[in-house]
């Protein structure tokens, strides 16, 4: 019987969804391990390697369902709040698990319709958080820039992605802190 006709299967799949979710919000991608994922549930760990084999394809379907942790609510001034924001996801991308899912989203979406749509909203999303946050601060003073949203996000997030990623290495807090000088003159 698959999970799909199973009842009890189909309470485990959703008990399993619904507390990997309040992990990754709770405590980022980095939280939603099949170890943690299990206690949280109340199920035991096979359980949840029987939905999932992969962690990254759990965290991939509990992700194509939940808004973004970052850049949520921009605070004043802008500069430290924004290396927080970058600090915080910079960690998050480092580990191997959310690394694995932010690669394969990128790979998968070249190829997939549904992925491509779940990576094309992510990135309107933070094309406006950042770009929101960045007017505002421009609008008290604090920065002038002449980008535009999408420059400002690759310029921002594109370098950690290849550091974190890529070279699979921590980026330091004076990269943030030059990547964060580079999107505008700000006033200090």
């Amino acid at each position: 019987m698959s999970y799909s006709t199973d009842p009890r299967a189909a309470r485990s799949r959703e008990a399993i969804l619904g507390a990997a979710r309040e992990l990754l919000v709770g405590e980022g991608p980095g939280a939603v391990t099949h170890q943690r994922v299990a206690q949280q549930a109340g199920v035991g760990r096979a359980t949840v390697y029987r939905h999932w084999t992969r962690p990254e394809s759990l965290l991939l379907e509990v992700m194509s369902g939940a808004d973004l942790p970052y850049f949520k609510e921009p605070a004043a001034p802008l500069r430290p709040w924004l290396h927080a924001q970058l600090r915080a996801m910079a960690d998050e991308l480092l580990a191997p698990p959310v690394a694995a899912v932010a690669l394969t989203l990128m790979q998968a979406a070249i190829w997939d319709p549904q992925i491509a749509e779940r990576r094309d909203a992510s990135v309107r999303t933070i094309n406006e958080r950042l770009g929101a946050a960045v007017a505002a601060a421009v609008a008290r003073g604090e920065v002038e820039t002449t980008a535009e949203r999408p420059e400002i996000t690759s310029m921002l997030i594109g370098p950690i992605v290849y550091h974190t990623a890529m070279q699979q290495s921590r980026v330091s807090d004076a990269v943030l802190d030059r990547l964060i000088a580079g999107i505008g003159t700000w006033r200090d």
